[in-house]
């Protein structure tokens, strides 16, 4: 909306800042936050009154979440949401359709998650409603997000998936594309689902992982740098840093809130929501393959958790003491703060991988 203003910028000179998506991205980042800070409070205590016990513990999960977490409510993800939709909306240039894909999935995938932790506050269980219709759900809205995506960047560069450190290798997936980004974004929303598990541990790594999809946004949007770095140019793309900031600024107001011990938990509200968000950036950015990088944590948790399940099917034997791996590394004496921190250094290392794969081509 305030996009707009530049078209005032030959009357009033400083509305000229307006045109340029860096500015805008630092824009979005503090109304975000601000927005996040000022609200929460009152979110915070209005969900606690409304939810009584608060988010319910799983039973087998580890023992001390029963004592220290028992009680704080969950739906937190109404607070990133509410910042990130509202800065995106003030921010961001509203004919961008890139702007508005990634923000439907946002919301879409936050609304399952919603419906979702209604259903476990309400019946006072660790279980939601059932997952098949949880996990078609999100299969609908990223097959639909997939689709709007190949129809704005039209083939066959909507089509074609990009793999890093090889510049000249890329491959037109013709409509195949439509399921392999689809599954980019629902492995996305639920990994960041399965991290969400201790204080603090999927927000800084979401942040990390926005911001470093910000600025690949910013290069594969912008023609010089792209031919420069030798990446594919997505015309238009670059507004996505806008909306890449929005989560940072909401992510930092959240962790204000969510810091040990946390006040609230964001819940499937909004971990779903911020998976499919970065997920249906990677895809709008012919990033898809690097995510699975700059992710890598993510995809870590995720694995473990397939790994258990599947070596318990079929050998009765756990390789793990607990999934999600950080519960691992809980059952096996370390300290939360401990893991938490630890983690969010492996996401920063693993984003700084990522990100050398613009230059190493």
């Amino acid at each position: 909306m305030l996009y707009l203003l530049d078209a005032l910028s030959d009357q009033v000179p400083v509305f000229n800042l307006f045109r340029y998506i860096t500015f805008r991205t630092g824009g979005a980042i503090v109304t975000a936050l601000m927005f996040v800070f000022l609200f929460g409070p009152a979110t915070i205590a209005m969900l606690r009154v409304r939810q009584r016990k608060g988010q319910p513990i799983r039973e087998d999960g580890p023992q001390s979440h029963i004592l220290a977490k028992q009680g704080t409510p969950t739906m937190g993800g109404l607070m990133i949401l509410a910042g990130v939709s509202v800065s995106t909306l003030l921010w961001a240039n509203l004919s961008n359709a890139y702007v508005w894909i990634v923000l439907l999935v946002t919301l879409g995938y936050g609304a399952i998650g919603l419906y979702d932790d209604y259903l476990k506050v309400t019946k006072s269980s660790s279980r939601g409603f059932s997952g098949k219709a949880k996990i078609l759900g999100e299969i609908a809205i990223a097959a639909i997000a997939a689709i709007a995506i190949v129809y704005v960047a039209k083939e066959p560069l909507g089509t074609t998936i990009s793999v890093p450190f090889l510049k000249e290798l890329a491959f037109n997936a013709g409509w195949y594309f439509v399921a392999f980004a689809a599954f980019v974004i629902v492995g996305a929303g639920n990994s960041v689902n399965l991290t969400d598990g201790l204080d603090g541990l999927a927000i800084v790594p979401v942040m990390i992982a926005a911001a470093s999809f910000g600025f690949i946004a910013y290069l594969v949007g912008n023609a010089v740098f792209s031919e420069y770095l030798q990446i594919t140019f997505v015309s238009g793309t670059g507004e996505l840093a806008v909306l890449c900031g929005a989560l940072i600024g909401a992510g930092l107001g959240f962790l204000w809130f969510n810091a040990p011990p946390a006040m609230i938990f964001m819940g499937d509200t909004g971990s779903l929501a911020l998976g499919g968000a970065i997920g249906a950036i990677a895809v709008a950015t012919k990033h898809e393959l690097v995510l699975a990088i700059i992710g890598g944590l993510f995809v870590l948790e995720a694995a473990s958790v397939i790994v258990q399940v599947v070596s318990y099917k079929l050998t009765k034997k756990r390789v793990f003491r607990m999934a999600p791996l950080h519960h691992h590394f809980e059952q096996k004496g370390w300290a939360e703060a401990t893991i938490v921190v630890r983690f969010w250094i492996i996401s920063v290392v693993l984003a700084l991988v990522g990100l050398a794969t613009l230059k190493l081509r």
